[in-house]
C-alpha cells in the first residue's frame, strides 16, 4: 500500500489487486461513478477482464453548504437521504425537493452525455462492482448501490481506493462485498490521499467509456488488454 496515491490510475492498480478473484468471470460488470470513479474503474475493468460502464449518481448538497451531503440520487430515480443532517440543520422539505429536482436534471444530462448513444447496461443476474475514487460519508455510494439492486444486480461489490472507517462499516453492512486499499484516520477528504486529484472532465469520462464499454448488452467478459 502506498499513500498518498500518485493519481487515479495508481489507485486503480492498487485496488485491482483486491479484486483478482473476479478475473475472467463472464457475469462481472464494473460500473464507475462519474466523474472521478471512471478512471479508477477503467483500470480495474482492464485488470480483471470485465466490461466497463457507468452508473450516474449526484450528491444532494445542503443549500448554502453544497460540499456537505444531505443525500444523493442515482439513475432510475433512486434517492437516499441523510435524515440526521436534514434534522440537525432543520432543512425544510421544500428545499430538499428543490435540490433533488435540480440534481436529477443534471444527472440525466450527464448520463446522456456520457452514454453517447451506447445502450444501458443490463444488470440483471450480474455481479456488479461499483467503483469510486474514494468514499467519505457513503451517501452517494449507497444511492448507487440501491440503484444497481433496483436494476436487478444479483450481487454488488463496493470498491474504492480509500474510504473513511465510517463509510467502510456502512458499505460492509449494505453491500455483498467491500474492497479498499486504505481507511486512514483522521480521514479529512478524498483528495487529501492523492498527489494528483485533478478533476476528471466529461470528455475523459466519455472517451474511457467508449474505449472500454465492451459488449455491455450481452454482459460478456473480455480478456485483459495487452
Amino acid at each position: 500500500m502506498s499513500l498518498p496515491f500518485i493519481d487515479r490510475t495508481d489507485a486503480g492498480l492498487q485496488l485491482a489487486t483486491r479484486l483478482e478473484r473476479l478475473r475472467g468471470r463472464a457475469d462481472v460488470l464494473v460500473l464507475g461513478l462519474p466523474r472521478g470513479g471512471i478512471p479508477v474503474a477503467a483500470v480495474i475493468a482492464r485488470s480483471i477482464g470485465a466490461p466497463l460502464d457507468s452508473l450516474a449518481v449526484r450528491k444532494l448538497g445542503v443549500p448554502g453548504h453544497e460540499e456537505l451531503a444531505m443525500g444523493a440520487v442515482a439513475s432510475g430515480g433512486v434517492r437516499v437521504l441523510n435524515h440526521d443532517v436534514i434534522r440537525a440543520l432543520r432543512i425544510p422539505d421544500a428545499a430538499v425537493e428543490a435540490v433533488t429536482r435540480r440534481e436529477m436534471a443534471e444527472l440525466q444530462r450527464r448520463e446522456s452525455a456520457y452514454r453517447d448513444h451506447r445502450p444501458v447496461a443490463e444488470l440483471s443476474g450480474k455481479t456488479v462492482v461499483l467503483v469510486d475514487d474514494g468514499i467519505a460519508t457513503g451517501s452517494t455510494m449507497l444511492a448507487a448501490l440501491r440503484g444497481a439492486r433496483a436494476r436487478g444486480a444479483r450481487s454488488v461489490i463496493v470498491a474504492a481506493p480509500v474510504m473513511s472507517a465510517e463509510a467502510q462499516a456502512a458499505m460492509t453492512r449494505s453491500a455483498d462485498g467491500c474492497e479498499t486499499v486504505a481507511t486512514p484516520e483522521p480521514f479529512g477528504g478524498v483528495g487529501a490521499w492523492y498527489m494528483d486529484f485533478t478533476q476528471t472532465s466529461d470528455r475523459e469520462v466519455r472517451d474511457l467509456l467508449n474505449q472500454q464499454g465492451g459488449d455491455i448488452e450481452a454482459g460478456a467478459g473480455h480478456g485483459p488488454k495487452r
